[in-house]
């Protein structure tokens, strides 16, 4: 199913026909609430993004056990994110997505870059409230597929609860697209990404139209790198943030 490249029609002067606009890309077979844009970028703009990432320094680059990832903005901490100057080439993305109203009127400010390799995932997490409640992401390279998950309960702590067992569905994301996680499915449940080298698609996918996909398929992954484009609300200066007056 081919999209057209996303135009956004509104703008931050007029925010209610930038949501009406926005509307269209609901997953309407998700919870509150995911918002799925194919080609939000054109692949120009991919190759452009995938050179800028790459130009970044050796010390720029954070190596996990399972990904490798740049942090750009700052470093968000309860105490208040002491910010950074966003290189252009982020800012521009930033500017763009907060105007779709993304973040309730507020300009996105920091941007976490993960490189993911084929067989490479992250376990089943959630992004905490240092944040504004929504998260978005740009993928760069290769799709992946995210699983969301039920919290542990409480209330069911005699029952075993498993990764498997506390599944709920998942999304296709291609690269070029643009997804947007709020509400229930930002506070709520949890999201993941298995370390497989291929995914075969199944009807659990709640995107799967928009997406471009049908159950059966199986999509073999590259490596895949994500823009996640947040806002940090509390930002300090260097002084109060080491307790200094």
């Amino acid at each position: 199913m081919a999209f057209k490249p996303f135009k956004l029609q509104g703008n931050m002067e007029h925010p209610s026909t930038v949501l009406e606009d926005l509307e269209r890309f609901v997953v309407k077979d998700a919870p509150p609430t995911v918002y799925y844009i194919p080609d939000f970028i054109t692949e120009n703009e991919e190759s452009h993004l995938l050179q800028q990432v790459y130009k970044a320094t050796k010390t720029k680059w954070t190596q996990l056990s399972n990904r490798r990832l740049q942090n750009w903005g700052g470093l968000p901490h309860p105490k208040g994110m002491l910010g950074e100057k966003l290189p252009d080439w982020l800012q521009k993305y930033c500017d763009r997505i907060s105007a779709l109203g993304t973040f309730g009127g507020k300009t996105a400010n920091h941007v976490l870059v993960n490189e993911y390799n084929p067989g490479e995932g992250i376990m089943p997490h959630e992004d905490g409230p240092l944040y504004h409640p929504t998260v978005t992401t740009i993928s760069l390279g290769s799709h992946t597929v995210l699983d969301f998950y039920r919290p542990i309960s409480a209330q069911l702590e005699d029952a075993p609860q498993t990764e498997e067992s506390r599944y709920l569905l998942s999304l296709l994301v291609q690269r070029r697209s643009l997804l947007i996680l709020q509400d229930d499915m930002y506070q709520r449940f949890l999201h993941g990404i298995q370390g497989t080298h291929q995914d075969c698609v199944t009807e659990k996918v709640a995107n799967l139209s928009a997406a471009g996909s049908v159950p059966g398929a199986l999509l073999t992954r590259g490596t895949r790198v994500s823009l996640t484009v947040r806002c940090v609300p509390k930002v300090t200066r260097a002084n109060l943030l080491l307790g200094r007056k």
